[in-house]
């Protein structure tokens, strides 16, 4: 699987802590790389992260992504072969109320990981992932390319766009293999679930938090269409990419594709993959038959979100031979089942003052979001009136090797599904 590029290998992620971010660690483990993670704090409560005990798996180093001297002396001293840069301000109603902190750690932060890699002669690839909110969304109803106007409205999107023009100018000014510098692209991709996602304003998590409290969830745009994609997708793609850049650092660009150096790439489901915010909702509730929503438009203009964004991915089929594996379907019943065995491997029952929190979303990774709700956790029995208040206690080690298998016969299955459906990164 991906030609075993990774295996022996240091990988550097930042970001580790996240959603995404915990996702693509446990793969490159599996992979058998040796991982370091950079992040800024674990930034949520429950943690999929910690859920995993992935803290006890890899080096794992708290640091600020804006930080370029402690960034610089992490990297030297992983002395990494690859660099996974996922790190962000990741929320877009967050991007208004700190504007300043959201192009700190999106633009700067980029420029910082940049270079730091620039003075880390180890690095031989780089997988910079942004959004796909970098684009100047015009609201078309085809999919964006990669060759479209990047741009944004809101803070985060347009902090993104930033990081992909710093990101392409270190790329050409700085970064020339293979005799200087690593193989270096960036990904974009956007509306991701899956299990173990904990942060605010994103429709899995806070729909989960509903359903244990009985209450109805609270769909702020129910109209607003999305191409939703399991996060094994985009990830699949990210460690594609990163291989086939650690291959043309050592053997030099493919004689027929040309090199990857220098490019973006989408990374999304079929563009038949285009359900609202509700009709996730209403997915989601065939699992959870208790579940209920209130669909209320959005009113606060002033914070505006696209209501329609989707990206073109044929770039990627063509160059990478990558393209989506799950169905619609099939993403919701992963994420599903991820969920239920949580709480039902949960200390304590999953009651809520073990199990939740907010998410600060300062170090993880790309928005999904359409639902504001309060409320706690996602399938579990009615919790009991005073739970007893575990919030500050690490999960047992019998849980996290629980989480940890589950996740694994997850990313196993997922695999199995590329490889009968013919997809090149399996070999």
């Amino acid at each position: 699987m991906f030609e075993n590029r990774y295996k022996g290998r240091r990988v550097f992620v930042t970001g580790h802590t996240g959603f995404k971010g915990f996702w693509l660690t446990v793969w490159l483990l599996e992979l058998g790389a040796e991982v370091t993670g950079w992040s800024l704090d674990v930034p949520s409560t429950p943690s999929g992260f910690l859920s995993l005990g992935l803290d006890k798996r890899i080096t794992h180093l708290q640091g600020d992504i804006r930080d370029r001297k402690a960034l610089s002396r992490a990297l030297a001293s992983c002395r990494p072969d690859a660099v996974f840069h996922l790190a962000a301000q990741a929320l877009v109603r967050r991007s208004y109320e700190d504007p300043i902190a959201t192009f700190e750690s999106n633009a700067a932060g980029t420029m910082n990981m940049l270079e730091a890699v620039r003075n880390t002669p180890s690095v031989k690839a780089l997988v910079l992932i942004t959004s796909d909110k970098c684009y100047r969304n015009d609201e078309w109803v085809y999919g964006y390319r990669e060759t479209d106007h990047l741009g944004g409205d809101d803070p985060y999107s347009a902090s993104k766009a930033c990081a992909e023009i710093i990101a392409h100018s270190f790329f050409r000014s700085f970064f020339r293999p293979p005799a200087n510098g690593p193989c270096a692209a960036t990904a974009r991709a956007g509306n991701v679930i899956g299990g173990g996602d904990w942060a605010t304003d994103r429709i899995v998590p806070d729909c989960a938090r509903a359903f244990a409290r009985g209450a109805a969830a609270t769909l702020r745009n129910p109209g607003a269409t999305r191409p939703w994609q399991h996060v094994l997708e985009p990830l699949s793609g990210y460690l594609h990419l990163g291989a086939r850049l650690l291959r043309e650092k050592t053997e030099g660009p493919d004689v027929r594709l040309g090199s990857l150096h220098g490019e973006s790439f989408n990374f999304g489901p079929p563009a038949d993959v285009d359900a609202s915010v509700g009709k996730l909702a209403e997915a989601l509730r065939q699992f959870w038959p208790a579940f209920s929503y209130i669909a209320e438009p959005q009113t606060h203009e002033e914070k505006k979100e696209s209501t329609l964004l989707k990206l073109c991915c044929d770039k990627a089929l063509a160059r990478l031979g990558w393209k989506a594996t799950l169905s619609f379907a099939e993403t919701v019943r992963f994420t599903a089942e991820w969920y239920r065995e949580f709480y039902r491997h949960a200390p304590n029952g999953g009651t809520i003052s073990s199990l939740t929190g907010a998410c600060r979303g300062c170090c993880t990774d790309d928005p999904d979001r359409g639902v504001s709700s309060c409320g706690d956790a996602i399938g579990v029995p009615t919790p009991p009136q005073n739970p007893p208040d575990n919030s500050g206690q690490k999960p047992n080690a019998s849980f996290t090797d629980a989480m940890y298998a589950l996740t694994v016969e997850q990313i196993s299955r997922y695999c199995s599904s590329a490889e009968e459906r013919g997809l090149s990164w399996t070999l």
